[in-house]
């Protein structure tokens, strides 16, 4: 019996049909996953869930430390006693608590978040405050580490002022304190402190005791005296600074902008901060730039505010460490950044872009006479109303006075901490031996690329 040849169109469509079933199941085509997600769905048609039908992670479960007040108003009392004129009354000592005001100050986020908790009601956050320790997931100690390391102004006040309030007021032995009265808690003590959140805004706040509560979540404004045993941008978070000087309130735009460069700030700084006296030497003769020394005081403000709000480009060189409020009172100036910093550390990196709104200059090219300037000028007016508009889209994460800006937003970041917080505690209880080699896999520090290039 003769055999039967097969069609060379039914060929043909065969062969088509396997190249398109071997297109739908390939791992790297996009159609694949579709529809395997189809597959595994039940459902050909609607292969994906519409985003708006899941839910809002719960949040985070936080508990208050109700501290003694001596580490929270107590602090805010001894500032404004220590400045109350002589031989007159401190206004703040008749004021109740809740009636007391934090002095103006750029470490101010330990006032906003220990208000934010203080708060009752049912809010939209990303934490969620307990009256019971044991229901938390995270606790919270609200000292006001960075005031209390200014308490004492640097010219010595008289021993007491007319309220009787005495001037020796002791920083390292508030801290001291502190961990006294933490480590007879029994939630201190239950994990060494892993799961707590202290506030170290200013870079010498805690630094009596930064050791031992270094296993803690530090916030902080940035690692330039902290050491990479110390803290970590896996376990900490980093904080913008308050700024000093009132926000911008116009459109963006550059015709109201005459000067092309404004500095205003401490010529001469320790460590990486000694870039600022050669940038001081190459630009103070420069005729659209402004660079002047200034100290912190209000009539400083006043003519910072006015220098920010009239340039195009804002200075931010290293100082004592590398960030600084200034850069934070750029921002909130429609005033391009440009930062001289190499080891800069900034806030809210997940959902912020810098490079759209900064712009970076490494320090060795900074110094080079003209460099900065000659770069700055080839800019085009259209590419400055994209840094203006680019920061207005995220100004309000740098105004800790807006109801949806840095407050809500630490919140998230520190409660992104806290499942790796508790895969810790778990690890931590089944290990027997420690490991001798000194490493300690909770602390991730920021590196220079030199040395993870050295590393890997």
């Amino acid at each position: 019996m003769p055999s039967r040849r097969s069609s060379p169109v039914l060929l043909l469509l065969l062969a088509l049909s396997l190249a398109l079933l071997f297109l739908l199941l390939s791992p790297s085509s996009p159609s694949a996953s579709r529809f395997s997600h189809s597959l595994s769905s039940g459902s050909v048609i609607a292969y994906s869930s519409p985003a708006s039908t899941s839910a809002p992670p719960a949040p985070v479960k936080i508990y208050l430390y109700d501290l003694p007040a001596k580490f929270t108003y107590g602090v805010v009392r001894s500032y404004t006693a220590t400045r109350a004129p002589s031989g007159s009354a401190d206004a703040a000592a008749a004021l109740p608590d809740e009636q007391l005001r934090y002095p103006g100050h750029q470490h101010s986020a330990e006032w906003w978040l220990f208000k934010d908790l203080l708060r009752r009601g049912p809010r939209d956050r990303p934490v969620a405050r307990v009256d019971d320790p044991s229901d938390a997931d995270l606790f919270y100690v609200p000292f006001f580490s960075s005031l209390s390391l200014v308490v004492n102004p640097i010219r010595s006040p008289p021993a007491a002022n007319a309220s009787g309030a005495a001037a020796a007021y002791s920083d390292d032995a508030m801290q001291e304190e502190l961990l006294e009265w933490l480590e007879r808690q029994p939630y201190w003590r239950r994990h060494m402190g892993r799961d707590h959140v202290f506030i170290c805004q200013d870079p010498n706040a805690l630094y009596r005791v930064i050791d031992r509560i270094s296993n803690a979540v530090l916030l902080v404004s940035d690692f330039g005296r902290l050491r990479s045993d110390q803290a970590s941008l896996v376990k900490d978070v980093i904080l913008p600074y308050s700024h000093r000087i009132n926000s911008f309130k116009g459109e963006v735009g550059v015709d109201g902008r005459p000067l092309l460069l404004f500095f205003m700030g401490n010529r001469y700084r320790k460590e990486g901060g000694k870039v600022r006296d050669a940038l001081f030497q190459i630009l103070e003769n420069e005729d659209d730039v402004t660079i002047k020394h200034g100290t912190q005081s209000r009539e400083s403000r006043r003519a910072a505010r006015q220098g920010m709000h009239s340039s195009k480009f804002c200075l931010h060189p290293a100082g004592d460490t590398p960030s600084a409020c200034r850069l934070f009172d750029a921002l909130v100036s429609l005033c391009v950044p440009v930062i001289v910093s190499d080891y800069i550390e900034l806030p809210f990196e997940d959902i912020i872009d810098y490079n759209k709104i900064s712009i970076f200059v490494g320090t060795s090219k900074a110094v080079q006479p003209g460099y900065l300037t000659s770069m700055l000028r080839r800019i085009s007016s259209e590419r400055i109303l994209e840094y203006q508009r680019e920061t207005k889209k995220v100004k309000r994460y740098f105004e800790y006075e807006d109801p949806n800006g840095p407050v809500n937003e630490i919140w998230r970041q520190v409660s992104l901490k806290a499942p790796l917080i508790k895969l810790l505690i778990n690890r931590n209880k089944r290990l027997l031996e420690r490991g001798t080699n000194g490493t300690d896999c909770s602390c991730i520090c920021s590196t220079t690329p030199t040395e993870i290039t050295a590393a890997s």
